[in-house]
């Protein structure tokens, strides 16, 4: 029996405009739930090429990331199952293009919200992680790293598709 620890490796959009930040609403296990625009990494894609399909499909707006704000590990318990993941968070920054109108938000999003930070703040009680306001706080810290911090091998993009 496997029993490696496998985290779940996820990707974040931290996205300021005007002194806000862009949430999604999203139906969880645990209800209604304010998120970063954010999701898994999926084969063959770099973390800021994950997070840029992410955002858009989250948010329906382009994101082109141009730092990495931070790299966090959380884990959480499933109230309801008891269920224990654990998440390895990789954050960006970056530029947000104009509202894809045509576009249909991802499956379980709600709506997207510009959020002043005490308004997120204010909100954390409807937060689907801590890491939804941590990620902003070190946005607003200014915490930035350059993109080439985290190297993928070209491997990642040639090798044929991975097979369960």
């Amino acid at each position: 029996m496997d029993t490696r620890w496998k985290p779940n490796v996820t990707v974040a959009a931290i996205i300021e405009k005007d002194g806000r930040y862009l949430l999604i609403e999203e139906h969880t296990q645990e209800g209604l739930r304010l998120n970063n625009p954010a999701g898994h990494l999926d084969p063959g894609e770099s973390p800021a090429e994950g997070c840029a399909r992410e955002a858009l499909e989250e948010t329906a707006h382009p994101f082109t990331p141009t730092a990495l704000v931070g790299v966090y590990l959380s884990r959480f318990q499933r109230p309801a199952s008891g269920e224990d993941i654990t998440y390895l968070r990789m954050a960006f920054c970056g530029d947000i293009g104009d509202l894809q109108a045509d576009r249909g938000l991802d499956t379980g999003i709600v709506r997207t919200i510009w959020m002043t930070p005490e308004e997120i703040r204010d909100s954390a009680a409807r937060h689907r992680s801590p890491l939804v306001l941590r990620c902003i706080e070190d946005h607003l810290a200014g915490q930035r790293y350059p993109l080439d911090l985290i190297y993928t091998d070209e491997a990642v993009a040639t090798l044929p598709p991975l097979t369960p």
